[in-house]
């Protein structure tokens, strides 16, 4: 394909991401499914601009005046031989003189919503999340996020699977906080991960690091009886199986079959014999053989949320987040809190966690959960951790990309009297 072609390709995918609710990255897949006549080096291309336009697209829309897919391409590409990429034919149709025109002006003075790239209505919200390191975190949100790797421990340990990665070429180090986490850069041969033998004898999962630090601060210990309450594909059930050493007991419950499917292949896959999986409600997997009464020793609720902390990723995220989305994801969180309360064992644990940094999603959930629920108290999350604390560990932990060098989260516990 010409560098035209492929920049009318960019336009198409960006109309056609109006009409859909997909992660990016899946809905690239989709697309090139079914053009085969698009080879792998015009898919990188233009898979690299569409993600461009999302981690630029305030600026972009400034710059033209417009956020339509075309004004945001005409901008991405302005100050090269633009003309031989708007020339028709099986690339964009010609520049009007109305473009060529906002081209021409000067623009105005960005706001900060527009050099911070999130949405206007979403500031307040952010700056009591960063306060003075609003712009800076929010400009460590534009970059591509590394590929972070967790160590599965039940197969293996973190030097040798680190080694063996290096052997075969790629630029692997160890993550700064994590004791099992192994980080490949942006760009460094990542794609090829997945097909490794390494992956496929169970050496590793992909997952960020502030996600294994959560999962780490949990405490979970070999024996113990653990619910992972919204398991989605199950990442942190892996994640403390592998701390707890593959003894005890895992009930990892979501309440979509689909989102939890890939679980059973995974825990074969890790060597992890001690997780059952759940889409009900009742029956027999919630006790009273495994778990008297349904209560379990740990609950960790990694909870639906706005996905602000995942923004590297998943840049398409921050200009579909409307209030009324936040609004209900509020009120599922508060459910779902209400519901691990309900598993909870005398002296047990909660860890709520979310890939979000918005206070209102964090903090402020779990203020609203302690004054709904009088049996529980705020857990220091430090004391679960060994070594040098990860910056963003002071009784909860808050993680963001500009503070800790990981997608944003957030983990809190709460423990049962």
């Amino acid at each position: 394909m010409t560098p035209a072609a492929r920049l009318q390709m960019a336009i198409e995918i960006l109309e056609a991401m109006g009409a859909t609710h997909q992660p990016l990255d899946r809905f690239l897949k989709q697309w090139f499914r079914s053009r085969r006549f698009a080879g792998s080096g015009d898919r990188r291309a233009i898979g690299e601009m569409v993600f461009q336009v999302q981690r630029s697209r305030a600026r972009l829309a400034h710059r033209m005046g417009s956020d339509a897919p075309r004004a945001l391409a005409i901008a991405l590409v302005a100050g090269g031989d633009i003309d031989a990429l708007f020339g028709g034919g099986y690339g964009p149709e010609p520049l009007s003189e109305a473009e060529r025109a906002q081209l021409a002006r000067a623009p105005d003075a960005m706001p900060d919503w527009m050099r911070g790239e999130y949405p206007a209505w979403l500031e307040g919200e952010l700056k009591r999340a960063f306060g003075d390191r609003l712009m800076a975190e929010m400009i460590a949100l534009q970059d591509r996020a590394p590929v972070d790797l967790r160590v599965n421990t039940l197969k293996a340990g973190r030097a040798d699977v680190l080694a063996a990665l290096k052997q075969e070429g790629f630029a692997a180090e160890a993550t700064p906080w994590s004791p099992v986490g192994i980080r490949i850069p942006p760009g460094g041969g990542s794609a090829a991960l997945a097909k490794s033998d390494l992956f496929a004898r169970g050496t590793f999962e992909f997952q960020d690091e502030a996600a294994q630090i959560a999962s780490l601060l949990a405490g979970a210990r070999p024996g113990m009886a653990v619910l992972d309450l919204a398991a989605g594909a199950g990442g942190k059930a892996l994640a403390l199986a592998a701390a707890m050493e593959n003894r005890g007991h895992i009930l990892a419950f979501d309440d979509s079959a689909a989102r939890l499917a890939p679980l059973a292949e995974r825990a074969a896959r890790a060597g992890a014999t001690m997780i059952a999986m759940t889409d009900r409600h009742g029956g027999p997997a919630w006790g009273p053989e495994n778990t008297p009464n349904g209560k379990f020793e740990l609950v960790f609720l990694d909870a639906p949320c706005s996905g602000t902390g995942t923004w590297r990723r998943q840049p398409e995220l921050r200009w579909r987040l409307t209030p009324e989305r936040l609004a209900e994801l509020n009120r599922i969180q508060d459910g779902l809190l209400d519901e691990a309360a309900r598993h909870t064992a005398p002296g047990g644990l909660i860890l709520y966690a979310t890939c979000s940094v918005l206070p209102v999603e964090n903090r402020d959930r779990v203020a609203a959960f302690l004054a709904r629920q009088p049996g529980f108290v705020l857990a220091d999350l430090a004391e679960h951790w060994h070594g040098r604390a990860p910056p963003g560990l002071s009784g909860d932990f808050r993680a963001s990309p500009a503070l800790t060098g990981t997608d944003g989260f957030f983990a809190a516990g709460l423990r049962r009297s």
